[in-house]
């Protein structure tokens, strides 16, 4: 078996999450064709593999997580790669749900259907999208209004991919808009921010709101 320990290392960086003892084993088996693995000399390696990136030189090391092995970022590094990771999803967000995203954090708390009135078109899938890159949250709900319509935030992971400290640190709204240029809570032609070819119904409950 040559050069195990490179194929046990290559076998958990390629992982999104935690690699188990069992599948690494599974993979060795299926590797070098029914071969029998040593299960005190897997654990001898994956030690090793622990005790190697230990070392000040790398960046990251191997933790084990969740009954499995895992590499991770050391702590003096996190800043460095959210700033990548901001990066990229500020990259990855449509411009409908940078408008939403815009309106939340210079207005928030506020509701999606507010969201809506300024937008003038459907908020629900740029909404959507905020949840799930955990751009924006839940900040509880209008408990005197019909429905109770629920109220979102910025963040803290949006105020540290902006580098800020909290949302009064944005520029002034007078500073990035023009405006004699601004269309915001213009009504626009199209009355939804759902990718083409998309539906969706919203039920009564969402329409309170």
């Amino acid at each position: 078996m040559e050069n195990l320990q490179q194929h046990i290392e290559s076998l958990i960086f390629s992982s999104e999450t935690a690699v188990s003892k069992e599948d690494i084993l599974e993979c060795i088996v299926k590797l070098f064709e029914g071969e029998v693995v040593d299960e005190q000399l897997l654990d001898q390696h994956l030690a090793d593999i622990v005790e190697k990136y230990k070392a000040d030189y790398f960046s990251f090391e191997l933790r084990v997580i969740g009954g499995g092995y895992q590499f991770f970022t050391k702590p003096a590094y996190h800043r460095t790669v959210s700033i990548l990771i901001g990066q990229k999803e500020k990259k990855k967000l449509s411009t409908s749900a940078l408008e939403t995203l815009a309106i939340i954090a210079y207005k928030g708390p506020v509701t999606r259907v507010e969201c809506e009135a300024i937008r003038g078109v459907n908020c629900d899938y740029s909404v959507s999208k905020l949840l799930e890159k955990e751009l924006i949250e839940v900040a509880g709900r209008v408990e005197d209004a019909a429905g109770r319509p629920v109220l979102y935030k910025v963040t803290p992971l949006f105020l540290d991919y902006f580098g800020i400290n909290a949302t009064n640190e944005l520029p002034m709204l007078k500073d990035v808009l023009v405006s004699s240029e601004n269309t915001i809570g213009e009504v626009a032609e199209v009355i939804s921010d759902l990718p083409s070819g998309v539906s969706t119904e919203m039920d009564s409950a969402d329409e309170a709101q």
